[in-house]
C-alpha cells in the first residue's frame, strides 16, 4: 500500500514543479495511455471531459502563483497491488484563495507503474 501513497505524493509535487514552470510534461508521465479525467461543477450541465493529450500548458498558464494537496480519505486496493481506487479532498491555492474539489482516481499498474487511469474532479464552490 505504500507505493500508492508515494506516487500520489509524487503526483501532486509535479503539479507544483509544473505550476511554477507552466511545462506539464512532467504531469503527464503519470497518465495511463488510457487516462480520462472528468471535471465539473455545479454550474455545469455536463463535466469537461479531457484525456492524456490535453493542453495543459494552456491550463497551468491560467494560474498565477498556485500550489496543490491532496488529502485522501480513502484507498481502495481493488486488485493486489495492481489498481487502487482513491478518493478525497484536492485543495488548489491560487493568489492565496483555496479552491477545494472532491475527487476520485482510478490508478492502475502499467508497465510495472502505477499510472492514473481515470479522474473525476468535482469543485465544491
Amino acid at each position: 500500500m505504500n507505493a500508492i501513497h508515494e506516487v500520489i505524493e509524487q503526483y501532486f509535487e509535479s503539479w507544483n514543479r509544473a505550476f511554477e514552470s507552466k511545462n506539464g510534461e512532467e504531469i503527464r508521465t503519470y497518465f495511463s495511455d488510457s487516462f480520462v479525467g472528468y471535471w465539473g461543477n455545479s454550474e455545469v450541465e455536463q463535466p469537461m471531459v479531457y484525456d492524456r493529450d490535453y493542453d495543459l500548458e494552456t491550463v497551468l498558464g491560467q494560474y498565477g502563483e498556485a500550489r496543490k494537496s491532496f488529502e485522501p480519505f480513502s484507498i481502495t486496493e481493488r486488485k493486489t497491488d495492481e489498481e487502487y481506487l482513491v478518493m478525497g479532498t484536492e485543495i488548489n491555492v491560487v493568489n492565496g484563495v483555496p479552491h477545494p474539489a472532491k475527487c476520485m482516481f482510478v490508478w492502475q499498474k502499467e508497465n510495472g507503474s502505477l499510472k492514473l487511469r481515470r479522474e473525476f474532479i468535482e469543485l465544491e464552490r
